[in-house]
């Protein structure tokens, strides 16, 4: 979150694959002006909701039910400013996102979390943190 902190204050933020909402929720507390998070398993929805509640942050927050991969390819280019993926690893649901990206940049930076042995297309920024990577796009 550091390696993007300036860029955090104002922004709109998008958290792909959110489980418990921790990289949207810590964007918010960093100064973004509001958070989406798209995740499609209900018991994640469930904890989602509770965390948002818990911090008070639901009138800066939209939850969306939905397959992340699906939901970004119905993004316009410069949809939001930040956009952070925490897929399962592995299935090739990281590439899916950053191609996506790649047609259409959804958000001026993106962020993705992945494993290190599921390379992502080029044109990024990786660094890896023992069995982690994680790789921004900028646009």
């Amino acid at each position: 979150m550091s390696i993007i902190h300036p860029g955090l204050v104002g922004a709109r933020v998008l958290d792909l694959f959110a489980g418990s909402g921790a990289l949207g929720l810590e964007a918010l507390s960093r100064g973004a002006a509001e958070a989406t998070f798209v995740e499609d398993d209900p018991r994640a929805l469930t904890a989602l909701r509770k965390n948002v509640a818990a911090l008070g942050a639901a009138d800066r927050v939209t939850i969306v039910r939905a397959d992340a991969v699906r939901f970004v390819k119905s993004l316009d280019a410069g949809a939001f400013d930040i956009a952070f993926a925490d897929p399962p690893y592995e299935k090739g649901l990281a590439t899916a996102v950053a191609e996506r990206w790649l047609d259409a940049p959804f958000a001026h930076i993106l962020g993705v979390e992945h494993s290190p042995r599921e390379p992502l297309p080029q044109g990024a920024d990786s660094r890896r943190y023992g069995d982690t990577a994680i790789t921004f796009y900028r646009d």
